[in-house]
């Protein structure tokens, strides 16, 4: 008999389905308690696609073994486990299981997250080492996605401030992409926490990184902007953040090299343009 968890998993591997139409087939087991399916049940339950040879192809192959195997060797929570965080259920098709390294006690900290430039400046270098270690005074983790620049600053901040970080990867959480964070993704995994809705063993793909923003901003309470341009992930992560209700704060820069023009415009559209940390902190709450 399978069970929930087993079909989370099946779901999890299973290729050409996307996170939709895979909540639309937990809903309908959930919902009917039952957690055994056929290929053809599959398509009848999420509607034939182009995809269709591919997911049956790809059910059919996954083996009780194959599954137990996978679910035997690799850390994670489900939605439906009790260490799931709370916030990350009020988003759209929240990820069905949070894969891990690292301390999974941090996800019940209040979180804020820093995001910006991979190719950030020293001017957005400054700001994380100022504002970074006053926000975990606050009792705030930090959460970011472990990219170059803003990301791994922030990171690095955290962990300098004696403070808590989680890192949200596009990759499974034995990989570490990009190869130059390498330092601070092995100090996190051991004395951290990284994450990623992918299992090991996954590896970058382009598409994945705006749905790793949406994590991030659905654990947080509140994210920083810093050093976005018009058109950056941040900017993703930052609109998803309003979408979920979140605190969205913008570091402002100078205008004539455009590396800020992101945080520019976010700042128009109404979110708290950030000067003193008190801006940060008059609009969440106090976890003294």
């Amino acid at each position: 008999m399978t069970t929930l968890e087993e079909l989370l998993f099946k779901l999890t591997y299973c290729k050409g389905i996307g996170i939709i139409k895979k909540w639309q087939l937990v809903d309908f087991a959930v919902k009917f308690q039952r957690f055994d399916f056929t290929p053809n049940e599959v398509i009848e339950i999420i509607g034939a696609t182009k995809y269709t040879p591919v997911v049956k192809e790809s059910w059919r192959k996954m083996t009780k073994e194959f599954i137990q195997q996978k679910m035997n060797s690799q850390q994670f929570v489900t939605y439906f486990s009790p260490e799931y965080p709370v916030l990350l259920k009020q988003i759209p098709q929240p990820p069905l299981i949070l894969f891990y390294q690292g301390n999974i006690d941090l996800l019940q900290l209040p979180l804020m997250a820093f995001v910006g430039a991979r190719d950030a400046t020293e001017y957005g270098r400054r700001i994380i080492e100022r504002f970074v270690p006053k926000v975990v005074q606050k009792n705030y983790a930090i959460i970011s996605g472990l990219a170059k620049g803003i990301d791994s600053y922030s990171h690095h901040a955290a962990i300098q401030a004696e403070g808590y970080t989680i890192g949200v990867i596009g990759t499974g959480v034995d990989r570490c992409y990009p190869r130059e964070v390498f330092p601070i993704y092995s100090e996190m995994r051991e004395n951290h926490l990284i994450i990623s809705e992918y299992p090991e063993g996954t590896g970058a793909k382009k598409f994945h990184f705006p749905m790793r923003n949406r994590i991030i901003a659905g654990l947080c309470h509140g994210v920083c902007v810093i050093e976005a341009k018009e058109r950056s992930g941040s900017l993703i992560t930052a609109q998803l953040a309003l979408d979920a209700g979140r605190e969205v704060f913008a570091f402002p820069g100078e205008v004539i090299s455009g590396r800020s023009n992101g945080c520019h415009r976010l700042i128009q559209d109404g979110a708290k343009c950030v000067v003193t940390a008190a801006d940060i902190f008059d609009e969440l709450p106090n976890f003294d």
